[in-house]
């Protein structure tokens, strides 16, 4: 008999179990198994080029996970693909198991966000687990920046995303994590239990570029000290995989400020082996991140593409 295959979310039940961090949190959540039909979710992305503009060639989804039609909406890019990622749940539960693989073939160029912030819901068992991989052949664009997210008090996530980027090819990957509902609540402020998210990056031969890892434990570590978060609530990991001399151009617009006054601090520094540029952002609102983020964005259409962003929305 041949043995069946893993499930794509096959990737996103391991991560939990092997990370020491959520050691502790293995129980399984008495509502419903973990990973079970209705836990799981998955959603497969392929955009190819073809005759002068992209188009979402392959399609896979499993509920919650849900695309409708790429979009050609952006007047500066009109050969750009725009696709919104829904979750038709709106947040992610004890349990659940989320998988995304997005691919770009050559020449392929894409935005990506979501159609709302990502919360997740407090959790008295198991954990939350999303696994991401992202793909890029020569001379692909993509642009992934879904809305932040928000960890409810007691909340526990890990996410872990890996990147095949080609040399010539481009990739902006934002990240901006809420501390959670602090108008809500004084409790909710750094109130989840654990957040580990990680990345990694490699060649389509199997050459490291990057890794990096944040774990947050506000009930084991203090956040409100001098190299973590000190007084800012917000925070935004921005990476762009980029050709070397486009990304030294980049490095050098970026800039990097600590302003206090304004609640506002960001700076930019170099990807190891030549693969890009990370930003990184600290601010007291979402907000004033997220303009910080555009402007950084905008940075990168300019220097990759030579064209300006397209206008925010009026939600946005």
């Amino acid at each position: 008999m041949i043995p069946a295959p893993f499930p794509p979310w096959a990737r996103a039940e391991a991560l939990g179990a092997s990370m020491p961090e959520f050691a502790s949190f293995q129980d399984e959540p008495p509502q419903m198994s973990s990973g079970t039909v209705g836990k799981t979710g998955f959603l497969r992305l392929g955009f190819e080029h073809r005759s002068g503009k992209t188009i979402l060639a392959n399609l896979e989804r499993r509920v919650p996970y849900m695309v409708q039609r790429a979009l050609h909406c952006d007047e500066q890019m009109p050969d750009l693909a725009c696709v919104f990622l829904i979750t038709t749940t709106g947040c992610l539960l004890q349990g659940d198991r989320l998988a995304l693989d997005i691919t770009l073939g050559p020449r392929a160029q894409a935005h990506l966000t979501s159609q709302s912030a990502t919360k997740i819901h407090a959790m008295d068992a198991n954990y939350a687990a999303q696994s991401q991989t992202i793909s890029l052949a020569d001379d692909a664009y993509l642009e992934f920046l879904p809305e932040p997210v928000i960890p409810h008090r007691h909340s526990r996530f890990i996410s872990d995303t890996q990147i095949c980027v080609a040399p010539s090819a481009t990739l902006l990957l934002s990240e901006i994590i809420q501390p959670g509902r602090k108008h809500h609540h004084l409790d909710e402020c750094f109130g989840a239990t654990v957040l580990s998210i990680s990345t990694a990056a490699a060649r389509s031969d199997g050459r490291a570029l990057f890794a990096e890892k944040l774990v947050i434990e506000p009930r084991r570590y203090v956040m409100r000290q001098t190299g973590v978060m000190d007084s800012f609530d917000v925070f935004a990991n921005v990476i762009l995989c980029a050709p070397k001399d486009k990304a030294e151009r980049i490095h050098a617009r970026a800039g990097a400020d600590v302003n206090f006054a304004e609640g506002l601090a960001f700076g930019a520094c170099r990807l190891p082996n030549d693969a890009g540029v990370i930003f990184k952002v600290l601010g007291h609102e979402t907000a004033q991140v997220k303009a910080k983020v555009r402007e950084f964005w905008e940075i990168v259409r300019q220097e990759i593409i030579g064209a300006a962003l397209p206008p925010r929305y009026l939600w946005r």
